[in-house]
């Protein structure tokens, strides 16, 4: 083979693993997409649990105080019941 054909068959073959590729990821993303679109939303009880534990991890690691986590805290539980 000659060396502008082995060129060539190389460049064309390493492109078309690339559009692969991406067509992979794009699959892969819409796939992600999807299934967070049409997962059930989490129930008020569970996102209230959800907030607690992460202010908690906060205050752990002196990120926040107490009184911040517990003001933050009641702001988003209005917020979460009011939708509910």
């Amino acid at each position: 083979m000659h060396r502008k054909a082995v060129r060539y068959v190389t460049r064309s073959t390493a492109a078309a693993a690339g559009s692969i590729a991406t067509a992979a990821t794009s699959v892969a993303a819409a796939a992600l997409a999807a299934s967070i679109i049409f997962s059930p939303a989490a129930d008020v009880s569970s996102r209230l649990d959800g907030v607690q534990a992460d202010l908690a991890r906060a205050v752990q690691l002196n990120q926040i105080t107490e009184e911040q986590a517990s003001r933050f805290e009641a702001k988003i539980a209005a917020r979460i019941l009011g939708e509910a």
